[in-house]
C-alpha cells in the first residue's frame, strides 16, 4: 500500500489524496502576454526527475506541496504551502458591460 505524509494529518493512504498539478512560478499578470499566461495555465513542464507539486488531502480539503520523483514515483517530502508562500496575489478584475452588440471594458474593479 502506497502512503503519503500529509503535513496536517500525518501518514495516510495515497487514495486519500488528489493531485493538483505542478508548482510553477506565476508570471506577472500585469505585464505578461496572453501567450505567457496561457502557457502558465495550460501547459506542463513534464520534468523527468524531482518536481514540486500541489496535492490535496481530500477528506479535509487541505492543500500542500509535495516533492516527488516522477521516474520512481517516490514522494521525497511534503510540507505546508505557507513554508513557500508568504504573500497573497491580488488581481484586478476587469468588468465587462454589454450594450447592444458592443462590449465595453470597465477598469479598476478590485477583487
Amino acid at each position: 500500500m502506497k502512503m503519503m505524509r500529509c503535513p496536517l494529518n500525518g501518514l495516510r493512504n495515497i487514495s486519500e489524496f488528489t493531485y493538483g498539478g505542478e508548482l510553477k512560478t506565476m508570471p506577472d499578470q500585469n505585464s505578461c502576454s496572453d501567450e505567457q499566461w496561457a502557457d502558465y495555465v495550460f501547459n506542463k513542464n513534464n520534468i523527468a526527475g524531482e518536481v514540486f507539486e500541489w496535492w490535496m488531502h481530500t477528506p479535509t480539503n487541505y492543500w500542500f506541496i509535495a516533492q516527488r520523483h516522477t521516474i520512481t514515483d517516490e514522494i521525497l517530502a511534503t510540507f505546508d504551502a505557507r513554508e513557500m508562500f508568504n504573500s497573497r496575489v491580488e488581481f484586478t478584475m476587469i468588468a465587462v458591460e454589454k450594450t447592444g452588440n458592443k462590449t465595453n471594458e470597465v477598469q479598476g474593479m478590485a477583487v
